[in-house]
């Protein structure tokens, strides 16, 4: 009967051109057709509501077309998809095409330039080598970063998946700074470091003597910022890893001990199969993170010691140069290189695919 129904429904769905409430065809061509022209001849704040309402429109198509052919299922997901529609595919949508327009958010005007704001951010003169050098930086803040936050927070796991006195209370105190603004983290190592009354350089001026500025050269905060960094997140690893630890069965470490099986072993054969998995989900979620490093930059160099990421590079040219289109154009750029390692991180992580 419902194979009936299919067929029926779909002898009578609309022609393409056809004039009708439910042809979310011939809804999605006018759409696409008059979204562009909207975008070319109109002002930015227009087209941004031409195209929001040429999108309802589409919606309601596809309501009326399920309604009148008894999709019920689909018209159920239908709010929860206009939600995802409105919060997420819409934005990126309209931040994918922004990169492809001559847009200044204070000037108002938009022009078609293809992928010329591409090719401006990696080949021009002027903007390339600002981009490629905060593109460097950032490429070495993730392999830092991430590098320490992984070693930290195994060491951490290893050592609070056994048991022993005041554990509880000192698992609480390491996971604390997971939990702080990102701000005030980075405020209270701006202290931290403080060449006149920070902690760390009143140790070393005491051993030493003379003043210590840690941040006085790109090695200095290079390392502060990574420091900084791995403090805030290395618990994230942390626990991870140690729900993979806690979920070991614990006969299998009696039969390694009964067989008087080497620690190496054990851990090679018994433990590293169930964190694996979870190593790896802290490691795609702490690299995606680190392109987006930022807040930290600005509260503790600015961007000064050549310590420019590519996020901070970003705000500066969306925001205080008001150049959008390019900031779009980076921002994309940005999200190709991080499709591009989680895909090689699946790859190496899972064997199977490689023997595919």
């Amino acid at each position: 009967m419902q194979l009936m129904s299919t067929i029926q429904s779909a002898k009578t769905a609309p022609a393409l051109l056809k004039l009708s409430a439910d042809n979310w065809r011939f809804a999605v061509l006018v759409g696409l057709v008059v979204s562009a022209l909207a975008v070319v001849t109109l002002p930015a704040s227009g087209s941004f509501w031409v195209v929001g309402a040429i999108s309802a429109l589409v919606a309601a198509a596809f309501a009326v077309n399920a309604y009148r052919r008894r999709y019920y299922g689909g018209l159920l997901v239908a709010p929860a998809i206009a939600v995802l529609f409105v919060m997420n595919i819409f934005p990126l949508l309209w931040s994918l095409g922004l990169s492809f327009f001559a847009y200044q958010s204070n000037l108002q005007s938009i022009r078609f330039v293809g992928l010329n704001n591409y090719i401006k951010v990696l080949t021009d003169e002027v903007a390339a080598p600002g981009n490629w050098n905060a593109l460097i930086n950032t490429a070495m803040f993730a392999v830092c970063t991430v590098s320490a936050q992984m070693i930290v927070g195994f060491l951490l796991a290893m050592l609070f998946a056994k048991q022993f006195p005041l554990r509880k209370y000192l698992l609480i105190l390491v996971l604390t700074p997971m939990m702080l603004s990102v701000v005030a983290s980075g405020v209270f190592f701006t202290y931290y470091y403080d060449p006149t009354f920070g902690i760390l350089s009143y140790v070393i001026n005491s051993v030493a003597g003379g003043q210590f500025i840690v941040m006085d050269s790109k090695a200095g905060a290079v390392a502060g910022i990574v420091f900084a960094d791995a403090w805030m997140w290395s618990p994230f690893v942390m626990l991870l890893v140690l729900a993979g630890l806690v979920s070991v069965p614990k006969y299998l470490y009696e039969a390694a001990a009964i067989d008087r099986v080497s620690a190496w072993r054990r851990f090679w054969s018994i433990t590293f199969p169930y964190i694996r998995g979870l190593l790896m989900l802290a490691l795609l979620f702490r690299t995606i993170e680190a392109f987006k490093l930022a807040d930290l930059v600005i509260v503790l160099t600015k961007g000064g010691n050549d310590t420019m990421t590519i996020s901070y590079h970003l705000i500066r040219i969306a925001n205080e140069q008001n150049k959008t289109s390019e900031g779009a154009a980076i921002s994309y750029i940005i999200l190709f290189i991080v499709i591009v390692l989680t895909n090689l991180y699946l790859y190496v992580a899972n064997p199977k695919n490689r023997e595919a």
